[in-house]
């Protein structure tokens, strides 16, 4: 059994958006993701085989999705995001660190 703390171990370069895996079993897929001023590329989607729950933690963000309005996501905000549903990034605070939950299931 290992302590850890969601808000702990931030890496200083942040060229990159972070996503790490904290679980992983066959059904379900529990991961960190740091963003800082990143977003998806314009015409590229997520597009999942499984459903996502996604909670912001700390910053903000939006989301936006091939059928339905864009999504303002603040701290403590979560949404479920059904398999298969296209979905992006289109923008994350630039200048502070934005930490989501995501599980996939």
């Amino acid at each position: 059994m290992t302590l850890s703390n969601i808000f702990k171990s931030i890496p200083d370069n942040l060229d990159d958006e972070v996503f790490e895996q904290l679980i992983q079993s066959d059904n379900i897929k529990i991961e960190r993701i740091i963003s800082k001023g990143h977003v998806t590329p314009e015409h590229e989607w997520y597009d999942q085989a499984q459903n996502e729950w996604v909670m912001l933690l700390k910053g903000e963000a939006v989301l936006g999705f091939e059928d339905q309005p864009e999504i303002r996501l603040q701290a403590g905000d979560h949404l479920n995001i059904p398999a298969h549903q296209k979905h992006q990034v289109r923008w994350t605070k630039p200048d502070t660190e934005t930490i989501w939950l995501a599980v996939h299931y």
